[in-house]
């Protein structure tokens, strides 16, 4: 039950979920810089959010060709967890590990607030602490947070049950008034075919302790290592 935190530059978020990890682990987290080739042996792969390369060009973009990503892709196509939160869903939507793309917020502002998220599905590694249809209280960071995808695309994402993460009201309704950034049926975290890939743009590492007022992120993380564990 190992899991290792790639580090890019203008990552702010990989301390925290560091914490997050050693947190729920037990034992610290590896911190993989991004310029490296190799990863060690993990069961759990974390992409931070922050602004790689300082967003430049599109966000994610840079980081997607960084020399760490060729072994994340083909550690995800064996099977490890790869979760990528924030600039982390950016990056993995860049290196093709998530279909579809985050465009700039339909508000044309950076967004940094509380929103609550429906847990869509509890029958995945990252969800397993969650249960189905749960109303949870989670940050969200960024200007560019509208997911988009083509019409087949979306189709694909909402028949195979692919999407983790929807933005409703407190009551679990999924209005246009709960969506931060225009994002597609609400749509804040979705998964890869195999279901071992999830992106995300909240920030479940930033609510995962009372000290930092609340724990629904927490467990994002708990569940991870229960399932790991198995």
């Amino acid at each position: 039950m190992k899991a290792a935190v790639v580090v890019f530059p203008g990552s702010n978020c990989d301390r925290d979920m560091q914490v997050a990890l050693r947190e729920a682990f037990g034992h610290e987290p590896a911190m993989v810089w991004h310029g490296d080739s190799d990863l060690p042996d993990v069961d759990l792969i974390a992409l931070p959010g922050g602004f790689s390369y300082g967003d430049y060009l599109r966000c994610g973009a840079v980081a997607s060709h960084s020399p760490i990503m060729a072994e994340v892709k083909r550690r995800a196509a064996k099977g490890v967890k790869v979760l990528g939160v924030c600039n982390g869903f950016q990056v993995l939507t860049e290196a093709g590990l998530l279909p579809g793309v985050l465009m700039r917020n339909t508000t044309l502002k950076y967004i940094c607030k509380d929103v609550h998220l429906s847990v869509e599905r509890a029958d995945t590694p990252f969800t397993a602490g969650y249960r189905a249809g749960q109303v949870i209280r989670i940050p969200i960071a960024h200007h560019d947070g509208n997911f988009f995808i083509d019409d087949d695309g979306l189709k694909r994402l909402e028949g195979e049950g692919r999407v983790a993460f929807r933005y409703v009201t407190p009551k679990g309704k999924a209005t246009a008034a709960a969506n931060p950034n225009g994002s597609l049926n609400n749509i804040a975290g979705i998964l890869n075919e195999a279901g071992n890939v999830l992106g995300m743009m909240p920030h479940p590492e930033r609510l995962a302790d009372t000290d930092l007022g609340g724990t629904d992120g927490r467990p994002m993380f708990t569940g991870l290592a229960e399932v790991l564990k198995a």
